[in-house]
């Protein structure tokens, strides 16, 4: 599942207002929803779903299941989407355009699931990219803290504190910020994020 904003101006990315424009940081978004459904599809899955706030558009690629969000605040966004699957599911976000099938592999092998019943992909912010579950279960997502410096710590401690075992994937810095864009973009040179950056 990928988690995200039909990239509108003054909806999405509003951090990034200034130093860029409304519409500039729409773009970003557009180019960093773009290059994570790209990864999504190229990574072994049994489908693919965009949790998505608006409408999609044309940006949506084919292969790609659409469901809309619910209302509430992230942590109850989180919850109903997991609550909408059955057997093991892998999120992320949008703000990672830098994510590759291979940095998902582990938690998408056929093995994945063997020794393990959660996985975690921690921010550099402090945050979470990626939350994988083996047996979904919103209870675990519903009053965690969300968008603090310590959510990444607090959602993992209500995962060990259901007894679940958690592996975890590499921490990556997400777009929040003008600096965090241009560390993304160095970082992963040949996205579409970067390309529009450059732009």
């Amino acid at each position: 599942m990928v988690i995200a904003k039909e990239p509108l101006p003054g909806r999405v990315k509003t951090r990034l207002t200034p130093p860029f424009t409304p519409e500039r940081a729409a773009a970003l978004a557009a180019a960093a929803l773009a290059d994570t459904l790209q990864a999504v599809l190229r990574a072994p899955a049994r489908r693919r779903v965009l949790v998505l706030e608006g409408r999609p558009g044309p940006w949506l690629p084919p292969g790609i299941d659409v469901v809309p969000q619910v209302a509430g605040g992230l942590d109850e966004r989180l919850a109903a989407a997991f609550a909408g699957c059955d057997g093991p599911t892998l999120l992320v976000g949008m703000d990672t355009p830098q994510i590759c099938p291979e940095v998902l592999a582990p938690a998408l092998a056929e093995d994945a699931w063997a020794d393990c019943d959660a996985f975690l992909g921690p921010a550099a912010d402090g945050g979470f990219w990626a939350l994988g579950l083996a047996a979904p279960d919103p209870g675990l997502l519903r009053g965690v803290p969300m968008s603090t410096p310590r959510t990444g710590a607090l959602q993992e401690r209500r995962l060990l504190e259901a007894g679940l075992r958690v592996r975890h994937l590499p921490v990556l810095r997400d777009v929040d910020t003008a600096a965090d864009a241009h560390a993304v973009a160095a970082a992963a040179p040949g996205t579409r994020f970067a390309a529009e950056l450059g732009r």
